[in-house]
């Protein structure tokens, strides 16, 4: 490990409250059987590990990052993930983009719960693929990995906020069966972010698969609708 990343490591653990350390593994499922099972955490708030990672950015190298990312420790990760996007958007030019692209795919086996897929996806793949080709994103659906499948989803976040809807609207169909609540929880806040920004786009997906949407997914897509018409959505009455 190098100084740096010891110095961020010592950082976090000057930041780490005992009584989240304890109750992380538990939010997170890292409890046998569950979903981040095994991971480790020293229980540092996500404001904190903001301010660390806006610290350090400019000055951490790529290995640095490697060794951030791949670190047993789930702050550490998230960390090390916050410095990347921090960095992807204040560079200015495409190799420089395109290589912390290519870091961050390189490293998709760390991104390995939804807050650490959350918090990158959309502004690094997201961002730099809005106006290329996606086929990236059907590979990662079609993969058998939840976090992967969670990143193709929630990367078209991006596309959704700037009123680019196509990809995110199929990759929901291809997803919206999943076994897994998480991927649920994912095509459903697609979807709503969807009708955020144009409500008959996303009334026009619900129409045509809200009876085969999984429950949690509907209860997701539909949470600001008008009661009325939530209603109806939850009852089977459109």
């Amino acid at each position: 490990m190098s100084q740096l990343t010891e110095q961020i490591e010592l950082a976090l653990r000057e930041k780490s409250i005992p009584e989240k350390a304890a109750f992380f593994p538990k939010f997170f499922k890292a409890f046998p059987g569950g979903y981040g099972e095994g991971d480790l955490f020293l229980g540092v708030k996500v404001p904190d590990q903001r301010k660390i990672a806006k610290q350090f950015f400019k000055e951490i190298s790529l290995k640095e990052l490697s060794e951030l990312v791949q670190n047993p420790y789930h702050e550490m990760r998230l960390t090390g993930l916050l410095a990347l996007v921090y960095r992807y958007e204040k560079t200015k030019t495409e190799p420089g983009k395109k290589e912390l692209v290519d870091f961050y795919l390189a490293h998709l086996d760390y991104v390995n719960n939804w807050d650490l897929v959350d918090t990158s996806c959309h502004h690094i793949f997201g961002a730099y693929y809005l106006k290329r080709e996606k086929n990236l994103f059907y590979d990662l659906a079609n993969s058998d990995q939840l976090w992967r499948q969670r990143v193709a989803m929630i990367s078209s976040y991006h596309w959704i906020k700037r009123g680019d809807f196509k990809d995110a609207l199929a990759l929901a169909e291809q997803l919206k069966n999943h076994p897994h609540d998480l991927m649920h929880k994912a095509v459903g806040w697609m979807l709503r972010e969807i009708g955020n920004q144009d409500f008959d786009v996303e009334m026009g997906f619900l129409k045509k698969h809200y009876q085969s949407l999984p429950r949690t997914a509907l209860r997701y897509a539909i949470e600001k609708f008008p009661e009325e018409l939530r209603q109806d959505f939850l009852k089977g009455r459109i």
